[in-house]
């Protein structure tokens, strides 16, 4: 056995057994202490992570600690983070002195540079750094952000968790900087084990296998771009789908259904009808305008004929929000309750949806452009994605999607958002700078429209 691996176990068997209260445990030549649960090999293997432990140790403990963390059930993965959100937090008695420190020094008149990154050091939770000596291990940073997804899957049942998860989070912003990303087109011809993370990533609009997944990668029409880390090897992180189109799209059916495939050169529209976050440890981590913009410059390069760039957008928090709004307001009650009696898209008569669809497009011209969060941003998360990414609520459509997935998001409806590359950016900073929703085309005049509605007498 090596040296340095026989000191690694006997302090990871002292911690083992300090934990249980039992004698220090017995050297490497004289067995392994009394056989320890996952769980507890996981929290020994932390104390020893945040013991004085040098630079050539940490790589082999914390592959332990997360050989340990994979052997948990779920159980035992709440236990650990519920441990570790609990015993790695800032130390209040430290943050208060090294705040008083600070403001001490500011009063005697300096600037308190020093006593400054003190207490920023002192506010940090330990559990950053645990995290961070955890990603010394080989392929660490993928599993830990399949961690972060497994912390995600319990913070409805466990909001207690919620610290630990903003430390994933500010360390995953940094960890995935989109400085390192690379984009590359995913073909019928690239790995198959590609085409598996993309079967399995897709959540906008899912494949049921192989053939839907041929339909959007082989035809002529089609172009899937994915971007890639280099820490998480041939695991994509987010992946865009095109269609190829002539006109702006308003259903979703013909970009996803077995049909004829467009001449490229006769489209003049790039719909961007699926953009998926492939992997869940990394929701939130924003990647801003860079990849909606790469993927714009690498079509419009292919083909320059294109003269528009658009999307085709579910809107997955209209339905909720107009239930939550129908005892408040008499006329979206009325239309909830409208809504609420009908089956589903594919059995509403064409007469029904001309009688509908101007107060529902009212409603969702309110919900999209107007209603807002505290901080200022639309409430409809995938309006602040594109919005902040420096495009323009442009075209609701209605119905728009018949799978009951839309329908009990939105009652089928959908939106599209216009990307314009020489707007992008000022748009973007309007966003981020003064909240500013940008509004074109149709969406616009039908919120003109009603405004003028209700301001006359």
């Amino acid at each position: 056995m090596d040296r340095q691996d026989g000191w690694l176990l006997t302090d990871l068997f002292r911690a083992l057994g300090e934990r249980r209260g039992e004698s220090p445990a017995r050297g490497v030549d004289g067995g392994e202490p009394s056989e320890a649960s996952a769980l507890e090999q996981l929290l020994a293997a932390c104390d020893v992570l945040m013991s004085d432990i040098g630079e050539a140790s940490l790589r082999a403990v914390a592959a332990r600690a997360l050989a340990a963390y994979g052997a948990l059930d779920a159980d035992g993965r709440c236990a650990f983070f519920t441990h570790i959100t609990r015993a790695y937090d800032a130390d209040a008695d430290q943050v208060r002195a090294a705040f008083h420190r600070w403001e001490a020094a500011r009063d005697a008149g300096g600037r308190g540079g020093e006593e400054l990154v003190r207490l920023f050091d002192a506010v940090e939770p330990a559990r950053q750094q645990l995290l961070r000596r955890m990603n010394h291990a080989p392929d660490a940073t993928l599993a830990l952000v399949h961690m972060r997804a497994d912390l995600r899957g319990l913070l409805r049942e466990h909001p207690e968790l919620r610290p630990l998860d903003h430390d994933f989070h500010h360390l995953l912003t940094s960890w995935f900087n989109r400085g390192f990303l690379r984009m590359a087109e995913v073909t019928w011809n690239s790995p198959g084990d590609l085409h598996d993370h993309l079967l399995r990533g897709e959540r906008v609009h899912p494949m049921a296998g192989l053939d839907e997944l041929r339909r959007r990668l082989q035809p002529e029409d089609r172009r899937v771009y994915a971007f890639f880390h280099p820490a998480t090897g041939d695991v994509p992180l987010i992946f865009v789908e095109v269609a190829l189109v002539h006109g702006l799209p308003d259903t979703i059916a013909p970009l996803l259904d077995p049909g004829p495939s467009l001449d490229p050169a006769r489209a003049d529209t790039a719909a961007l009808y699926s953009i998926n976050n492939a992997l869940d440890g990394l929701a939130g981590v924003s990647f801003g305008s860079f990849l909606i913009k790469q993927v714009i410059e690498q079509v419009g390069e292919q083909l320059p004929h294109l003269t528009r760039f658009a999307t085709l957008s579910p809107i997955p928090g209209f339905r909720r929000w107009l239930e939550e709004q129908a005892g408040q307001d008499t006329e979206l009650g009325a239309l909830a309750g409208e809504l609420g009696s009908l089956t589903g898209a594919d059995a509403l008569p064409d007469e029904d949806a001309d009688r509908i669809r101007p107060r529902l497009f009212a409603a969702l011209a309110r919900y999209v452009a107007l209603e807002r969060r505290e901080d200022g941003r639309p409430l409809d998360p995938v309006a602040r994605f594109h919005l902040g990414n420096g495009s323009a609520a442009w075209q609701l459509n209605w119905p728009a999607n018949s799978s009951p997935e839309a329908w009990r998001q939105s009652y089928g409806a959908m939106i599209n958002y216009r990307y314009e590359p020489d707007q992008l950016e000022r748009r973007h900073e309007n966003f981020v700078r003064r909240r500013t929703v940008a509004l074109g085309g149709p969406l616009r005049d039908a919120l003109a429209a009603t405004a003028a509605a209700h301001e006359a007498p």
